[in-house]
């Protein structure tokens, strides 16, 4: 009998099993055993903690879930019986049955359905009980084992594939309860039930909102933010499966800073992988509802909102605009906008309804407010709808507010630093052409202050760029507007005025003609640039722009300097002028800048001199020549020490009109002095002008120290200061002076080699015809010239400018080089020896009346 038996695979002779009991259709019950513990917490049983025999298979050991009969009348689990009968065959023998190894001839499997559902129904009832007994463990009070096993517990019921499990969780309860135990203190809990939230949400939207009770979504946010790597992971994952939910969308975007953590998660790809992709994962689906959307917007993910907007209906896209124009972007995110939907928005601009514009003007400005995103806006061709609705045609179709937010956003367009000479508008037109300029300039002349005030800034910030200004100016002198711009200095609008004043001030370096025959016609509006400059307090642009319109009108009007004199305004130059000097100018930017216009303003005064005799007795009275000197001091300060040599070169020329000499009617004048006792008057007569000299009376540069700066100024790098310098000292050399004692001064200050030294550098232009005149009166005196007649750089400074410079300068180094012989005397173009005081070379003072 026992070679007959069929072997297990493992075992070459099992001992035979116990006999089992009749598991018939009509058997009595069997006898319970211990119950495996599979379903309970590890040994909890039913009620009298057993299971019945039947319900266990022989072969596997465990309670039945399919159980089949088989010939011999035997129950099994039926995976188990056919992998009993499959082995038996493998090994070449009958398939027999393990309890009475008794040869089975048919191998039908006959499923035993009141033993399943006997054994159903004690498993639920089994399963039912062991969860409601988890229950009393799901609670702040149990210890770490007892939570941990109510949990385990729990999990098995949800994911034991059986209903009941689900339905005492759902029905109990329980979710919430778990969600409780993220509160407690043991770690190994948390994650247990982190673990069990995940698997509940995998199911139902029910499920799901019964979960996010509560403060369950807190919880889970207040993980993901924490450094424990297991916890972060499994509450992002909770997390993703809960927000597919809609309602529970809706609870993320009611919780402050979850979509800010979330989205911190989702950015650092280097932390953790997982949770980074999850986090992903949960925000696209929290994308689902719109105040996510707008949130995710504020936090800096722009995608969700730009994508609604473009794809959104009508009343969608005006929401989220309105949402944007509220958000504040960084410049990355501006770019990002205004290539997305950059073009969308300029065609709402232009077919929009009122509230949809409305909506884009305000973010097109908050846009176009960085030079990045502005150039994008170019680039998306928004400025045609924007002039088109600023034109004269279409300014009608929208209200003033509309009017000023689009010249508001052309304003931030233009001071993007693109050179809109060549960016098209429509057709061969661009921002530039003259009809559209004289579109915006009648325009000015027919709106409001507000609007007024931002077209006008439009064309200051035009006449700002190299590129386009000289198009600006060129459509502003062929309209006419000059006059109409100018009116805007007596304007009560201050933003209006200001703008008016920048673009002037702009403009008055290529009109300065223009705009003096303006203020030469209404005095009034010269006062009122005055009043400006001088007696305002409030706006530091409107003044600086003020100042530099004054500075930059032409030197030699007599009128406005007249008019500039009767209102007192040398007067309040002078003294900011010496107040700036006492805070020592050079520490201060705006100094600098305010300190080059009023004394640009203060030297108009020396242009106008003989014209207007009050000019001399304004500047004895201020002291301009020691003001002058004081304020070559000032390097670094350049244009300051041009015009301050320049202004010196004027008063220099007056020295000889306004030198006093002294007169003696008796010629024993001497004696009569000495009959009464008293010394003889000891009169200091100046060497160079031959009478009474004072730096005060009649701006003579030799007092003062004013040659000793000069000639410093003559070695500094900047060429134009070291003109004006050289300009100045040539007034010591000038006819109607003693010409050799200037040379004299020069040379015991030694500023002869200097002079020498900017001939040798092969200067050009009006440099080369001023230096060539000092050289050529220099070497008049023969001790000098005898000197440097070995100096063969000088002598090829001085071929050179006989060679490249003008008639009257290749005229002038002829006669130099005559001087250290370097060509021979062929004619009598010179004198042999020049007169003292002058010579038919002729003077410099036509030459210095005409420079500007």
């Amino acid at each position: 009998m026992a070679a007959s038996q069929p072997h297990r695979p493992h075992d070459s002779q099992p001992p035979p099993p116990p006999p089992p009991q009749a598991t018939g259709h009509g058997a009595a019950p069997p006898p319970r055993t211990a119950a495996p513990g599979r379903n309970g917490f590890d040994g909890d049983g039913d009620e009298d903690g057993g299971v019945l025999s039947a319900f266990v298979c022989p072969i596997t050991k465990q309670v039945m879930r399919d159980p089949v009969v088989i010939e011999t009348g035997h129950a099994y689990e039926r995976d188990a019986i056919a992998r009993w009968f499959s082995e038996c065959r493998e090994l070449g023998r009958r398939p027999c049955c393990p309890i009475t190894m008794q040869e089975v001839y048919r191998t039908e499997l006959k499923p035993v359905l009141a033993l399943r559902a006997a054994i159903e129904e004690w498993t639920d009832r089994r399963e039912r009980d062991a969860l409601r007994k988890a229950c009393r463990w799901l609670t702040k009070d149990a210890s770490e084992e007892e939570a941990l096993r109510a949990l385990g517990c729990v999990m098995r019921g949800w994911n034991g594939g059986r209903r009941v499990g689900k339905h005492v969780v759902r029905g109990e309860g329980m979710m919430t309860m778990v969600a409780g135990m993220l509160r407690c203190g043991s770690a190994r809990v948390r994650l247990k039930a982190l673990e069990a939230l995940r698997e509940f949400a995998k199911e139902t939207d029910e499920d799901r909102d019964a979960v996010s009770e509560g403060d369950t979504i807190r919880t889970l946010i207040k993980f993901i933010d924490c450094e424990d790597c297991q916890e972060r992971e499994l509450a992002v994952s909770a997390l993703c499966e809960l927000s597919k939910s809609e309602l529970v969308c809706g609870k993320i975007s009611e919780l402050n800073g979850a979509i800010l953590i979330l989205g911190k998660a989702a950015g650092n790809k280097a932390d953790n992988p997982t949770v980074t992709e999850a986090a992903q994962n949960a925000l696209g689906n929290l994308e689902r509802c719109e105040k996510n959307v707008v949130q995710m917007a504020e936090n800096g993910r722009l995608e969700p909102l730009l994508n609604l907007l473009i794809e959104g209906s009508p009343e969608k896209q005006l929401m989220m605009a309105s949402s944007l124009e509220k958000i504040v972007l960084s410049n990355d995110l501006k770019i990002l906008v205004a290539q997305r939907v950059g073009s969308l928005f300029a065609g709402i601009v232009e077919k929009g309804s009122m509230e949809a514009k409305e909506v884009a003007f305000k973010v097109l400005d908050h846009i176009s407010a960085n030079a990045a995103s502005a150039k994008v806006l170019i680039e998306e061709n928004v400025l045609c709808p924007l002039f088109h609705v600023l034109s004269i045609n279409g300014v009608n179709l929208l209200p003033p507010r509309l009017q000023q937010a689009a010249a508001t956003v052309l304003c931030n367009l233009v001071a993007s630093g693109v050179d809109f000479g060549t960016v098209p508008l429509d057709g061969d037109r661009t921002l530039v052409s003259e009809d559209i300029v004289h579109n915006l300039l009648h325009l000015i002349s027919n709106t409001s202050p507000p609007i007024q005030s931002k077209l006008l800034e439009f064309f200051y910030k035009l006449s700002s760029s190299p590129e386009t200004v000289l198009s600006i100016v060129s459509a502003i002198k062929s309209s006419g507007a000059i006059t109409n711009l100018v009116q805007f200095v007596e304007s009560d609008h201050e933003e209006s005025r200001t703008a008016s004043l920048k673009l002037i001030h702009k403009i008055s370096f290529h009109m300065d003609h223009e705009i003096s025959q303006v203020l030469r016609a209404s005095p009034t509006m010269l006062g009122c640039l005055v009043r400006a400059t001088f007696l305002s307090d409030a706006n530091v642009d409107e003044q600086d722009a003020a100042l530099q319109i004054l500075a930059n009108l032409p030197k030699r009007d007599k009128y406005l300097t007249r008019e500039l004199m009767e209102q007192g305004a040398f007067k309040i130059v002078a003294h900011k002028v010496l107040s700036i000097c006492r805070r020592e100018a050079g520490t201060n930017i705006y100094d600098n800048s305010l300190l080059e216009g009023l004394v640009k303003v203060l030297a108009r005064i020396t242009y106008v001199m003989r014209e207007e005799p009050r000019c001399i007795a304004l500047a004895r009275e201020y002291n301009l020549a020691a003001l002058f000197t004081s304020l070559l001091r000032l390097n670094g300060l350049d244009n300051v020490q041009v015009i301050s040599a320049k202004a010196l070169m004027n008063l220099s020329l007056e020295s000889k009109y306004l030198t006093s000499r002294p007169k003696f009617g008796e010629p024993d004048q001497k004696s009569k002095f000495a009959w009464f006792g008293r010394k003889p008057l000891s009169i200091q007569l100046c060497r160079v002008h031959s009478g009474v000299c004072s730096i005060r009376e009649n701006f003579c540069i030799l007092e003062g120290k004013a040659v000793e700066r000069l000639i410093r100024c003559l070695s500094l790098c900047n060429k134009k200061v070291a003109e004006a310098a050289l300009a100045a000292l040539c007034t010591l050399l000038e006819d109607g002076v003693e010409i050799a004692e200037g040379v004299l001064v020069l040379q015991r200050a030694n500023g002869i080699a200097p002079i020498f030294d900017i001939l040798k550098e092969n200067p050009t232009g009006s440099l080369l015809h001023r230096v060539t005149w000092a050289v050529e009166r220099i070497l008049r005196a023969e001790e000098i010239a005898k000197v440097v007649s070995a100096d063969r750089s000088l002598g090829s400074a001085l071929i050179h400018a006989f060679q490249h410079g003008d008639s009257r300068t290749r005229r002038i180094a002829e006669a130099a080089l005559k001087y250290i012989e370097k060509i021979p005397i062929f004619s009598q173009i010179i004198d042999e020896r020049p007169l003292r005081r002058g010579s038919s070379m002729g003077s410099m003072e036509r030459f210095y009346r005409f420079d500007r």
